[in-house]
């Protein structure tokens, strides 16, 4: 069984419609809004780079469980910018991929992190995707890893984009009935860029939940 037509690709297809944009198609729109926050109040201040190495991943932070099985490894190999907003943002952009991948291995879309770490649009995101591997038998197997992140602030400083590329070659699809791994050979479609709109939550200290969700699949600048 092809892996692309399992728990990633039909993800991602099912919500082309509703959420997953493709980011920097070429056209003239792409380019003249390419450094706003879709969703949020944003200028047009280029991304800042990230310069500091992250820590490993805690496990309950905010006192939310994020603990995975051994072999669902979610790889972030970033930088955390100076900016502490921007700097929380990234950490909980991470815990929000953390938290659908939660969701897939404990197969519910109510799972605490998820509410957690998103809202609005970004918690339809993260539930579409939950029960698509629900829908199909599948949970989850292998090494995810994240790269090439930067972040932008809007000026309300309310609202952080969080941009970054994400390799899923080593990530795969594992039937729950079965345990068999569904695999294929590397293809670019392996290769996402994503921008997660992470919004300061109200009255969390240093909270910060993913409120949209934008993804292009096949990305030639992760590869």
């Amino acid at each position: 069984m092809n892996r692309r037509t399992t728990p990633v690709a039909i993800a991602l297809t099912a919500t082309a419609a509703l959420l997953l944009t493709g980011c920097g198609s070429g056209g003239d729109d792409s380019a003249k809004d390419e450094n706003k926050i879709a969703g949020a109040d944003q200028g047009t201040a280029k991304p800042k780079k990230s310069t500091k190495p992250t820590g490993p991943a805690e496990e309950k932070p905010d006192g939310v469980d994020l603990s995975l099985p051994k072999d669902v490894q979610l790889v972030f190999d970033w930088t955390k910018p100076n900016d502490k907003d921007e700097a929380a943002a990234m950490d909980d952009a991470a815990n929000f991929m953390r938290a659908i991948y939660r969701g897939v291995v404990k197969r519910t879309t109510k799972d605490a992190a998820v509410t957690a770490y998103s809202t609005g649009d970004g918690l339809h995101y993260a539930k579409v995707q939950i029960n698509e591997w629900i829908k199909g038998g599948w949970t989850a197997t292998g090494t995810r890893r994240h790269y090439q992140a930067t972040t932008r602030s809007a000026p309300n400083g309310n609202s952080v984009e969080v941009a970054f590329c994400a390799d899923t070659g080593k990530f795969y699809g594992k039937e729950v009935k079965t345990g068999k791994v569904l695999k294929t050979k590397p293809s670019r479609k392996d290769f996402g860029y994503y921008k997660i709109v992470m919004s300061k939550f109200p009255t969390g200290k240093g909270l910060w939940q993913a409120s949209k969700v934008f993804v292009e699949t096949g990305a030639e600048k992760c590869q």
